[in-house]
């Protein structure tokens, strides 16, 4: 698979994100694509300029991004590093942890594909003018940038459950389908109420659950100002010529956005009821601040194991010595007063510290799991981070000599110390044991046979999160979509529009002469006469060049026409004929 986009950033990203890259094919985009991203792009720009924050028309300027023609990732990146991001380009949805963690090294990920024409107005699909329109130019704000940043931070430490991913697949599912114009109705009922069943039948949501709804409310349908003066920045309204007007009139709600939002779900596949509104991008991050203190990420403890134990899949715990302990929670034990007394980690773990594996502590040392102790010691009060080689030894552990180490819990560590690691900042980190059994009330949590006992020093456990502590070095494997993108065989009825399409785009661009107009519109009208996009594309050229008045006038009256007979188009034909610079049609 050949990514001729990629540069500097994107080849330092680690492996399991990289899978989710594929080529743009900017080859593949069909004339009919180009002209529904120009038509789109235009609108967008003359309505957008008077609603959206101020620094979306700048944005676009900044990231390259132009109003004529679908933009190349390629040349997206060389202006993006300019302000340290990058972009690659990804087949739909991703994985929400997947798609947060590109966020935090500060990639944006685009769906290659483009809006049907006949979903102008709002895609059930991501796509590249979601993506590159509504995301990109927004980041070249700094403030907002950061919070993306720190966002995906956040976001790609949240536990998920397992009927999380099962109604990501079916969302997946029914945004593929309902862009591909072949699909029967049948089959789009179907995923309708296959989404409708998982989300009546989610139970408790889990923390991905609660932080993506943050993520739609501020990133993708985010409004910023006042709620009585509103101006747009989510990329879902930037990128909806239908969406970014209906915001903004009182037939949606605008609330003041607060940690509240949290608990207002969503429908990917709708227009929104109701929208917050953020005074500025600063309460942003002041917003996913507290929601992180919920989280246990900040939380840790015997409540951050649960979520990772429940969760079964890879989750670093980290000990207040510092070392984090990367691979699957299986159990763990609690004393009397709630406090971790021993984790368990199983399958493939590995140790590291600020988020650097330690040398000699990856996962195929350490490949049939992970067990420590955590707690306070016995017969001292000071933190065991904290103890000194001095300290240790009046406790009676000395590296060579058989010793017994005993923790308030009542767990018990007998064996001979080989060696201890400390962090730079002189924190105990680890213990390591021969000959070593650890019980706990009766039960063997270790056993001499098993090998070299390797503890955690921490008198408790500080953070527990999703993922890799360093994935790098992790062979982190997040679950791929079961299906893929439609590619649109199209037959030779479309492939003969497109051409008439290309047409209209060459003269303009002047490598033909417009003479040639007049048998385009000789044959759109005749064997395509619901096209309005193409016919308005022609109107738009010889207004613009004040040329053959009486075709003008001709493609002016079908349009109207068009637009009386047919509702669905009446709107967009209305707009486009208005930034076309034609009389207001009475429709």
């Amino acid at each position: 698979m050949v990514l001729d986009y990629l540069n500097e950033k994107l080849e330092k990203l680690p492996p399991h994100l990289k899978q989710f890259m594929v080529p743009q094919h900017y080859e593949e985009y069909t004339p009919v694509n180009h002209a529904v991203w120009r038509y789109v792009m235009r609108l967008n720009t003359d309505y957008l300029s008077r609603v959206a924050h101020g620094s979306y028309l700048e944005g676009l300027r900044k990231t390259g991004i132009t109003l004529d023609r679908i933009p190349s990732i390629k040349d997206m990146n060389r202006i993006l590093g300019e302000i340290g991001w990058a972009a690659c380009t990804v087949d739909g949805f991703i994985n929400p942890q997947a798609f947060m963690e590109f966020q935090e090294y500060k990639v944006l990920v685009i769906a290659a594909d483009i809006r049907q024409l006949n979903h102008i107005e709002y895609t059930p699909a991501p796509d590249i003018i979601h993506e590159a329109a509504g995301h990109a130019p927004i980041i070249a704000d700094p403030a907002y940038a950061d919070y993306l940043r720190y966002f995906g931070e956040i976001g790609c430490r949240a536990f998920s459950s397992g009927k999380d991913f099962e109604l990501f697949e079916a969302i997946r599912h029914l945004s593929i389908i309902k862009e591909d114009p072949y699909t029967p109705a049948e089959d789009i009922a179907r995923g309708e109420a296959r989404i409708a069943d998982l989300s009546a039948n989610l139970g408790e949501p889990s923390e991905m659950s609660l932080i993506r709804r943050l993520h739609w409310w501020t990133v993708e349908y985010g409004l910023i100002g006042t709620v009585e003066d509103p101006q747009i920045y989510g990329a879902g309204l930037l990128s909806s010529i239908g969406e970014s007007v209906s915001c903004m009139t009182d037939a949606v709600a605008k609330i003041p956005y607060s940690l509240q939002a949290a608990q207002v779900d969503f429908d990917i596949t709708k227009p929104q009821p109701q929208l917050f509104v953020t005074p500025d991008f600063e309460h942003l991050t002041k917003v996913l601040d507290e929601f992180a203190e919920t989280m246990a990420l900040r939380r840790g403890g015997a409540y951050g194991l649960g979520l990772a134990r429940d969760s079964k899949s890879l989750a670093t715990v980290v000990f207040s010595g510092g070392a984090a302990i990367s691979g699957i929670v299986s159990g763990f034990e609690t004393d009397a007063a709630g406090n971790v007394a021993y984790v368990q980690m199983q399958g493939p773990s590995a140790i590291a510290h600020n988020g650097k594996e330690l040398p000699g502590h990856g996962t195929s040392y350490h490949s049939e799991g992970f067990g420590s102790a955590a707690g306070k010691f016995l017969g001292t009060s000071t933190l065991p981070e904290h103890l000194s080689d001095g300290e240790l030894e009046a406790l009676g552990i000395r590296i060579g000599h058989p010793s017994v180490l005993e923790f308030e819990s009542g767990v018990k560590v007998q064996g001979t110390p080989q060696s201890f690691s400390r962090s730079a900042e002189g924190k105990l980190m680890l213990m390591s044991f021969k000959d070593c059994h650890v019980e706990w009330n009766g039960k063997t949590l270790f056993d001499p046979a098993w090998g070299v006992y390797d503890m955690a020093v921490g008198s408790e456990i500080t953070s527990v999160y999703s993922g890799a502590a360093d994935p790098f070095t992790y062979p982190v494997e997040l679950r791929m979509p079961s299906d893929k993108t439609h590619k649109i065989d199209y037959d030779a009825d479309m492939k003969r529009l497109f051409g008439l399409y290309q047409q209209v785009r060459d003269v303009r661009e002047g490598n033909m002469p417009a003479l040639v107009l007049h048998n385009v519109w000789e044959q759109l009208s005749s064997a395509y006469p619901s096209d309005w996009l193409c016919a308005l594309e022609i109107y738009e050229y010889l207004t613009s060049t004040a040329s053959e008045e009486s075709l003008r006038e001709e493609i002016y009256r079908y349009l109207i026409g068009l637009a009386e007979r047919e509702e669905e188009y009446r709107k967009l034909i209305h707009d486009g004929l208005k930034l076309a610079g034609a009389k207001p049609l009475t429709v």
